[in-house]
């Protein structure tokens, strides 16, 4: 069975803009094979669940083809199959709560308010 290095497939399926970059989310612990925290050198193979998580949002695949080189979108489409679940309807989106610039600190209450607005 093939195997290859996660951070270098990271970047041939185009999860990753560059190399260097893959191996820092490996290095930073956004990358899991099967659930487990991935070093850039680790060994992905066939039928891994492999899980990205970026700025972007959280990605989810699983291997079906190692490539070891970087290739073009469409070639490297057949490589990974897409496990991602869509996000949630805009309505179900969870309130983010921002201050206005300049507030100042917030006080006692308002950090109770934060925090039962985050579920805490």
């Amino acid at each position: 069975m093939a195997a290859g290095r996660v951070d270098s497939w990271i970047w041939a399926i185009r999860l990753a803009r560059t190399r260097s970059a893959a191996t820092a989310l490996c290095k930073a612990g956004h990358v899991r094979i099967n659930g487990d925290r991935a070093k850039p050198a680790q060994t992905v193979k066939i039928g891994d669940e492999v899980r990205v998580f970026t700025a972007g949002g959280e990605s989810v695949v699983e291997v079906r083809a190692i490539l070891a080189k970087r290739v073009s979108a469409t070639l490297a489409a057949p490589a990974y199959e897409d496990l991602t679940p869509p996000p949630p309807p805009r309505e179900e989106r969870m309130y983010v709560a921002a201050r206005d610039p300049g507030a100042g600190r917030p006080t006692k209450r308002d950090r109770r308010d934060i925090e039962r607005l985050r579920g805490r």
